[in-house]
């Protein structure tokens, strides 16, 4: 049995990208739940035991290296499968009438508080984790076709870069929590084989729209800025 008491940084901060890319990395995957917990057990892709015990204050992140082995350059990472996500664009609203936008916000709220959807709402878009499956939440958004409203579903891992903590603890359920560096210029992913490897940092891109309508890409409306906290 592996003792685990501290986090020691993210596959997300540079250096550990750097340090990683080369390394045998075993996977831990743990659901948005568990990772809220400071003390479980769980059994590790390539079947090595772990026993988590942090300080309550530590919140356990996707991508956190929990061991590392310099000279056998090997690792444990943290892997949570986080839920899809909403994504609910605003932008085209700016084009209409004051009245016709203002009427369509209401109508929006009205709607998802029926459903009693959860939602954070950010600049000109609304985040709001899938909490039904994904063609109901399809079904209600099309029966309504709010006027110059477009939407999409995005992986929650998506979403997080560009979220500050406490907002993605409201639509996670504090599957997140602080960040262990402020800058994040590059990050990176495991492969199948258990290797990183680095990428760019999503983009996010402006979408409009004249109705209601699922969109098909994963990019977000507005500015990419690292809101971490």
């Amino acid at each position: 049995m592996i003792l685990i008491k501290t986090v020691l940084g993210n596959i997300g901060e540079p250096a550990w990208a750097a340090r990683l890319s080369t390394a045998n990395i075993d996977l831990m995957e743990i659901d948005q739940w568990e990772a809220q917990k400071s003390r479980f057990r769980k059994t590790t892709a390539k079947g090595a035991e772990v026993a988590v015990s942090v300080d309550r204050s530590t919140h356990i992140r996707d991508g956190d290296v929990l061991l590392w082995d310099a000279e056998a350059l090997s690792a444990l990472v943290v892997r949570i499968e986080l839920r899809d996500v909403m994504i609910v664009h605003l932008d085209h609203l700016t084009s209409l009438a004051p009245e016709v936008a203002m009427r369509t916000c209401v109508e929006l709220g009205h709607a998802m508080g029926n459903q009693h959807w959860p939602a954070l709402v950010k600049n000109n878009v609304v985040y709001v984790p899938l909490t039904v499956d994904r063609k109901v939440m399809a079904s209600v958004m099309k029966t309504h076709r709010f006027d110059g409203i477009s939407y999409e579903f995005v992986p929650g891992r998506e979403i997080v870069p560009y979220l500050a903590p406490h907002e993605s603890r409201r639509l996670f359920g504090g599957a997140e929590g602080p960040v262990h560096s402020h800058a994040h210029e590059s990050y990176a992913d495991i492969d199948e084989t258990g290797r990183a490897y680095g990428h760019p940092p999503l983009h996010v891109h402006a979408h409009s729209g004249t109705s209601s309508h699922e969109q098909t890409s994963p990019a977000m409306t507005g500015s990419a800025h690292d809101h971490r906290e």
